[in-house]
């Protein structure tokens, strides 16, 4: 047997901002509060397989890129459609060391979290 993935923590200064945005980026819901001012996000439904992003609420400074980010896909949209949207939701454009060349666009959510949005569009769940 094999582990999966159950949850994404992100370190945030302002979990309740991020859980807004990153839940109108995914089509998440809001499923857990912690005492801690932690929010924990994810599909609607069960949601059965599919990781949850818990919102972790840090006053910690962050300190260089990060070591992972996360890739989005559309569902229902082309790239440049869903890139327009994002952009409308708060995230910015972000400078990886990218050449211009890529298939991919490099953004930050209000925070500065760095993540891509991919070419090929998925199918919705």
């Amino acid at each position: 047997m094999a582990c999966r993935i159950s949850e994404l923590v992100i370190d945030a200064a302002d979990p309740e901002r991020l859980a807004v945005f990153w839940s109108e980026v995914l089509g998440y819901v809001e499923r857990d509060r912690e005492a801690d001012g932690s929010i924990e996000i994810g599909p609607p439904g069960d949601g059965t397989g599919l990781p949850t992003l818990v919102l972790s609420s840090s006053s910690a400074p962050r300190v260089g890129k990060l070591p992972l980010h996360i890739d989005v896909n559309a569902t229902d949209r082309d790239q440049d459609a869903e890139l327009e949207r994002l952009l409308a939701l708060g995230a910015k454009p972000a400078d990886v060391g990218q050449t211009g060349d890529e298939s991919w666009y490099v953004l930050a959510d209000p925070e500065g979290n760095e993540f891509c949005l991919l070419r090929s569009r998925l199918r919705p769940l």
